[in-house]
């Protein structure tokens, strides 16, 4: 009996400390000047809407953005960078990002009972969205560009900073030469990769419930419907020779 009531505690209380939501202000953007390497690039056109993407394979979900308009609205890149056309971001447990993955059933238990170090991959990108990953589901969707802040708010605020506001570097990301960043929440069932894309969603105006989007075909369902209307361009492919090349 004591031992039932201790795991019924400490499940309420992992519950309580890691909820669904990550516990992230979306508020005003405290903005760091960014110099764009680029001398070609574009000034900001305010008044136009732009396209984004939300990618996914069976079990996670991802966005892909436009680069300078990410800068342009506030967020923080970690130094060195680069300035690539778009950036691929998606958010989960570290060993899942690692080489090893679940090498080790200590691992799986781990993620599945307890708070876990998590990472958010930035990965830079110059082809297009499906060439680039054509394994992957593809949505696209027009969204204000006066949505911009809103999503760098959130994605400077799910990163560990260093003395100088930059993000943690963990290492490389798992493809693409892009990184890993240092997340400050932890990775909890049920706040799984999922619910990252979601709040990313919501801070681009979308319109979701979470606790139905805990798996990639519960958020997509709710991103196909109104007033969401994200619009599938590409249905991924069963087998591929590998990814492209995204180093040019």
């Amino acid at each position: 009996m004591r031992w039932n009531v201790a795991c019924c505690g400490l499940a309420l209380a992992l519950l309580a400390s890691c909820g669904l939501r990550l516990p992230v202000e979306t508020g005003e953007v405290q903005r760091t000047e960014v110099i764009i390497n680029s001398p070609t690039t574009p000034e900001p056109q305010r008044d136009h809407d732009l396209l984004v993407w939300l990618i996914a394979d069976s079990y996670h979900t991802g966005l892909v953005v436009p680069y300078d308009w990410l800068l342009e609205s506030g967020f923080v890149p970690p130094e060195g960078f680069g300035n690539p056309r778009y950036v691929v971001m998606s958010w989960g447990n570290r060993d899942a990002y690692s080489a090893e993955g679940f090498d080790h059933p200590w691992k799986v238990f781990r993620v599945l009972f307890t708070p876990t170090r998590s990472v958010m991959e930035l990965i830079p990108v110059n082809w297009d969205v499906a060439e680039v990953i054509p394994e992957q589901r593809v949505w696209r969707k027009l969204v204000p560009r006066d949505r911009g802040p809103a999503l760098a708010a959130f994605l400077n605020a799910c990163s560990q900073t260093d003395e100088h506001d930059r993000p943690v570097v963990v290492c490389e990301s798992s493809w693409g030469k892009g990184v890993q960043l240092e997340s400050r929440h932890d990775y909890f069932i049920p706040r799984v990769c999922n619910v990252w894309t979601v709040q990313a969603l919501e801070a681009l105006g979308g319109d979701f419930n979470a606790w139905f989007a805990l798996t990639a075909d519960g958020l997509i369902r709710q991103a196909e419907k109104p007033p969401n209307d994200l619009e599938l361009i590409w249905p991924g492919v069963a087998e591929t020779d590998g990814l492209a090349d995204i180093s040019d």
